[in-house]
């Protein structure tokens, strides 16, 4: 049994001592964490490795930055999307146990009449050209991040209320249904689960405690990963915790 998790943990600084109580509550063989928001030299790797996990990781100041996190040896890691020029650490792959992990920070768009929107379409656009390919080489693939995109209606609290808003908008949807046409699995979705299951609430207006959030963190598995998921599960106990991030990990466990 392996288990794969990914969460977005908003400020790794902030939130360090929390992942490592997860881990030692929740031993998962690989975490992708997103939003580390630190540069390369203030990656906290020693405490990471004390508590038995390897890493890697891709940071910048402040913003975006992606680590993964393995109890397994990690090679061939690859940082960023060598098919997209940019400057900001948002993805970050490597080999664990035969399988190709990508743990990727979906650009948020900020809003429909936003350059960022165009830029999170390009951007997409560009990881499904690049996922594509990296199937061919590695038919065990995992596709593990925060997406900042909910798939379908029955994924955020009120559907009406976010009409016409980033995260819900058609292209986007277009944007990660043209990913999972790739023979990717959402493996949330391969298991009955109970209505109203997000993983990012927001801060503001009692967001958690109402249940007002959305599923954007997402586990997409290729054909032979989906054939070996046993389930799927978002674990909103930390999101009770003091200074919780805004996200919950989700976890997926295969045979």
């Amino acid at each position: 049994m392996i288990k794969l998790a990914t969460w977005n943990v908003n400020s790794l600084k902030v939130r360090l001592p929390q992942v490592l109580q997860w881990l030692g509550d929740n031993p998962v063989d690989v975490l992708c964490i997103q939003e580390t928001k630190l540069t390369d030299d203030k990656f906290p790797a020693a405490e990471i490795e004390a508590a038995g996990y390897q890493v890697v990781y891709t940071g910048q100041k402040t913003y975006n930055g992606v680590a993964i996190l393995s109890k397994h040896p990690i090679d061939a890691v690859v940082k960023n999307n060598p098919l997209f020029e940019d400057d900001h650490q948002r993805i970050i792959s490597a080999t664990i146990q035969g399988m190709r992990i990508v743990c990727a920070y979906v650009p948020n768009g900020q809003s429909l009449e936003s350059d960022k929107y165009q830029y999170k379409l390009k951007w997409l656009a560009s990881l499904h050209d690049w996922i594509q390919q990296e199937l061919t080489l590695h038919p065990q693939l995992a596709l593990l991040g925060d997406y900042n995109i909910a798939p379908e209606d029955r994924d955020v609290h009120d559907p009406a209320a976010w009409e016409g808003m980033n995260l819900v908008s058609p292209p986007e949807r277009a944007a990660l249904q043209k990913l999972i046409d790739l023979k990717l699995t959402d493996s949330f979705r391969m298991f009955e689960q109970a209505e109203k299951s997000f993983s990012w609430w927001d801060y503001r207006q009692l967001g958690f405690r109402l249940n007002k959030g959305v599923r954007i963190d997402h586990i997409l598995l290729s054909e032979p990963l989906a054939a070996r998921c046993t389930s799927c599960v978002i674990d909103r106990v930390p999101r009770k915790w003091e200074q919780p991030s805004d996200h919950a990990p989700v976890i997926a466990t295969l045979d």
